[in-house]
């Protein structure tokens, strides 16, 4: 029994880290602002209200056209999100009763992947989206940025290794990216 919750965990911990790796990119390029507003908008210094497009240099005709495919972009990835953390909360209430049903945990982790692959293919579409927008140089520093915070580095910690920077290494990247790169060390710890 011990042997096949260790697999179900195992499980469930590759498929929320999954899902981390698809939010990323949307937390990157919107939630970047560092507002807790869902859909902050230009203040009297920005117009280009996310750091991520600010650090590209996109114009502003450029963002003309990104900022509403941002919106709609993130309001469908707040749909996904909380549809897959609404999925998780169940996996965890049939894994806490006595004796928990596995095909009904199976049922839900299938769920869960579905959810993620839509949310994937979401990414994916939004960042070929976003190419045809972008300059071939702002393309190539939009993607080194990725590579790099994908790749991991001293600040932010490897992509999908627990314990090296909270939520499985996208979390911290995210509250950095939030706040505009600030080091939070401290909130970070706080954390795990």
């Amino acid at each position: 029994m011990k042997k096949h919750a260790k697999v179900l965990l195992i499980t469930l911990s590759v498929a929320l880290n999954v899902a981390f790796v698809g939010i990323w990119l949307a937390h990157a390029m919107f939630s970047l602002s560092g507002t807790s507003s869902a859909y902050p908008g230009p203040d009297a210094r920005h117009p280009i209200w996310c750091p991520l497009h600010r650090e590209l240099n996109v114009t502003l005709e450029q963002w003309q056209q990104i900022e509403p495919r941002l919106k709609e972009f993130r309001s469908a990835v707040d749909s996904i999100t909380a549809e897959v953390q609404g999925l998780r909360t169940e996996v965890v209430d049939l894994l806490a009763r006595p004796h928990p049903d596995r095909q009904a945990v199976e049922a839900k982790q299938e769920a869960i992947l579905t959810a993620q692959r839509r949310m994937q293919r979401l990414v994916a579409e939004h960042l070929l989206g976003e190419k045809k927008i972008l300059t071939a140089d702002q393309q190539q520093q939009l993607f080194a940025i990725i590579r790099d915070r994908l790749g991991g580095n001293q600040t932010t910690g490897p992509l999908l290794v627990p314990g090296k920077a909270t939520e499985g290494g996208i979390g911290k990247i995210l509250r950095d990216n939030e706040r505009g790169g600030a080091n939070h060390s401290a909130e970070a710890e706080t954390d795990r």
